[in-house]
């Protein structure tokens, strides 16, 4: 059985998507089920690998974006029984790019058995300048990781996710946060809140590929990137302040940061893996 289920999602753009999938058929295949959330593509933009296809009046205006479309994903597999199928999940986005050859889920799977805390491991990008503090073919525990490719211990998740009167507005993630901002942050917070750790490993390489909203942003039916980035500080500011009366983003990291800090007094011996 197939330990890890993928969820990739997709919003009209099918050949980038289709590519995603077949590398990780072609590297991980024998590790892993892959699903694609459509969020709201076009009729004629669907991926051949498309696994459900969300195209109401809003969804297919606006999109799920990162939040909403993983909470539809993981809650679709949670109601269709599946979810006690697997150990792990993988979320991606479509502009997640993979070295060739690269074997990520196999080694994934390997960190979390190897390390029983860790509830959260992303792979590292060349670009990122944790990639220098974790160092070569190792793994370290932070209070901030991108959210592009998440690996999540479904242990773990079982202890958050909200399987009463649910939606994929609040399954997993908050999706009132639309655009996401800072909601790694509160994500990261509630997972070491729940006596788990969040890891960025250089052991396998993920990359985002920006170009995707830089030049393909008609395409996908979004705002171009200076306007998206206007609006995910904007509105993302707005949902903090009401949700936690945070005023800035550095309340909001510190936030995150207090729980990590206090980890490592309940779990000392994992202070090797503390930067």
């Amino acid at each position: 059985m197939k330990k890890t289920a993928t969820i990739i999602l997709n919003r009209n753009l099918p050949k980038e998507t289709d590519a995603l999938v077949e590398h990780l058929i072609e590297n991980d295949g024998e590790c892993t089920d892959i699903f694609v959330v459509e969020a709201g593509s076009d009729k004629n933009n669907l991926s051949k690998y498309s696994t459900w296809h969300i195209n109401t009046k809003d969804v297919s205006k606006y999109g799920l974006r990162y939040l909403r479309g993983m909470n539809y994903g993981l809650l679709e597999l949670w109601k269709g029984n599946n979810w006690d199928n697997y150990e792990s999940f993988f979320l991606l986005t479509n502009d997640t790019k993979f070295p060739a050859g690269q074997e990520t889920i196999k080694t994934l799977q390997g960190l979390l058995n190897k390390d029983h805390r860790l509830g959260l491991v992303s792979p590292c990008s060349e670009k990122w300048g944790e990639k220098n503090l974790i160092g070569e073919n190792s793994t370290r525990y932070f209070w901030f990781i991108h959210n592009n490719a998440y690996f999540l211990r479904r242990e773990f998740i079982d202890q958050i996710i909200n399987t009463k009167d649910t939606s994929y507005m609040d399954f997993l993630f908050d999706g009132n946060n639309f655009r996401g901002y800072l909601s790694e942050s509160e994500f990261i917070a509630k997972t070491y809140a729940n006596n788990w750790a969040a890891a960025i490993t250089t052991k396998v390489f993920a990359e985002e590929d920006e170009s995707y909203l830089l030049d393909k942003n008609s395409i996908i039916k979004t705002e171009s990137y200076e306007e998206n980035l206007h609006l995910y500080i904007d509105e993302g500011m707005m949902w903090m302040k009401k949700k936690y009366g945070f005023n800035s983003r550095w309340q909001m990291m510190q936030y995150a940061k207090l729980f990590y800090e206090k980890f490592f007094e309940y779990y000392p011996d994992s202070k090797k893996y503390k930067i």
